[in-house]
């Protein structure tokens, strides 16, 4: 449980970059403070003195406290200018591929770069919007984190735009927020795995989606396009979802999916490489051969897909293009170029291995 006095510091704060209390505005009393968050003079005071510090308030003598623009040129005062970047994860999966091609872009304009993530939480989201706003980004990337459920962060990306900072988002976007982006064609990824395996004879196709995500909201969504197309029906039970949360569980459940299954699924599409390759994990310990009795189709062309002593069948992600282009996006933004794209979608292409086999058809 945070101390009373970092509950006042967060909601002050919080308050401030968000445009509830506008700079040089006076905000509430002591006393008012003191009933409004039920803690002692001394708590307001230490957490005044801390936004004080950090440049947020500054107090006057005998007037009281108001909002001060200090954050604002704390960092942002630099010559180079400067472009934050948020994404869910920095190191794992596609995340250092598309990280890489940002920085490439930038640097070909000599920008600097500002990275935080979020570990798909929205609380350390929320965190990395407020070091961005107080360090004054000039720009900003995003990968959105739960894009499929509500966001409690987006009134900072209102402050971003009140301020008109420029920012866009790759990936996923958040479907409340008017935001341009750069995404893969997730129905069209899925969509094309599921076709893949449908004309090598399956009938009996699982999937495992990630619902937290819009990724894995279009991906399932792609799967059911391709049933439909196919006249197959869509089992909720050959079904197997997962959430950031639950994602530790992954192991167990599916161990008990592909039990429960293993006389009736022959092929299964997954969210992506990470889940495919976990999938072979599983199937190794229940002794289920791939791709005799089980193939497998993952997605996004990983580096952990490449490095697998399985080569898995997956599809393509542009990766180090999208974090390029939406570098590319944010400088031209800057430099005042007009008509830019509010939405672009990458086509994946399959990529084949050695985990789908095709079915004798009778």
């Amino acid at each position: 449980m945070k101390p009373k006095y970092q509950v006042i510091i967060d909601d002050l704060k919080n308050k401030i970059l968000t445009g509830e209390y506008n700079i040089g505005e006076q905000i509430p009393t002591e006393s008012v403070m003191q009933e409004m968050y039920n803690v002692s003079r001394h708590t307001v005071r230490k957490s005044i003195l801390e936004l004080s510090n950090e440049g947020f308030l500054r107090s006057e003598k005998g007037s009281g406290t108001y909002v001060s623009n200090q954050y604002q040129s704390s960092g942002g005062n630099s010559k180079n200018k400067t472009i934050g970047v948020i994404t869910t994860y920095i190191s794992d999966y596609i995340f250092p591929s598309i990280i890489r091609g940002i920085e490439r872009r930038l640097n070909e304009d000599n920008y600097s770069l500002l990275l935080a993530s979020t570990n798909n939480d929205v609380e350390q989201e929320k965190k990395a919007l407020e070091m961005m706003l107080s360090f004054g980004v000039d720009g900003l990337i995003i990968e959105p984190t739960k894009s499929n459920l509500y966001n409690p962060n987006i009134g900072y990306y209102l402050s971003f735009k009140e301020q008109e900072v420029p920012f866009i988002m790759i990936n996923a976007y958040y479907e409340e927020l008017e935001v341009p982006f750069f995404c893969l064609d997730d129905v069209q990824s899925s969509y094309l795995a599921t076709k893949e395996l449908i004309s090598k004879g399956h009938t009996q196709i699982g999937l495992i989606a990630k619902m937290d995500d819009l990724q894995g909201k279009y991906r399932m969504k792609g799967y059911i396009k391709a049933l439909g197309e196919a006249k197959l029906r869509f089992q909720p039970e050959q079904l197997l979802s997962y959430t950031t949360e639950t994602k530790l569980d992954l192991y167990t459940n599916l161990k008990e999916f592909l039990n429960e299954n293993r006389d009736v699924l022959t092929a299964i599409v997954c969210y992506n490489d990470e889940v495919g390759l976990e999938v072979v994990n599983v199937c190794r310990q229940l002794d289920i051969s791939i791709p005799e009795q089980l193939s497998i189709i993952g997605q996004d062309n990983s580096y952990i897909a490449k490095n697998a002593n399985i080569k898995l069948t997956t599809l393509t992600h542009p990766q180090e293009q999208m974090g390029h282009d939406a570098a590319g996006w944010v400088i031209k933004k800057l430099q005042g170029k007009k008509d830019l794209p509010n939405e672009t979608y990458y086509q994946p292409v399959l990529i084949e291995g050695e985990t789908v086999k095709e079915l004798d058809i009778q």
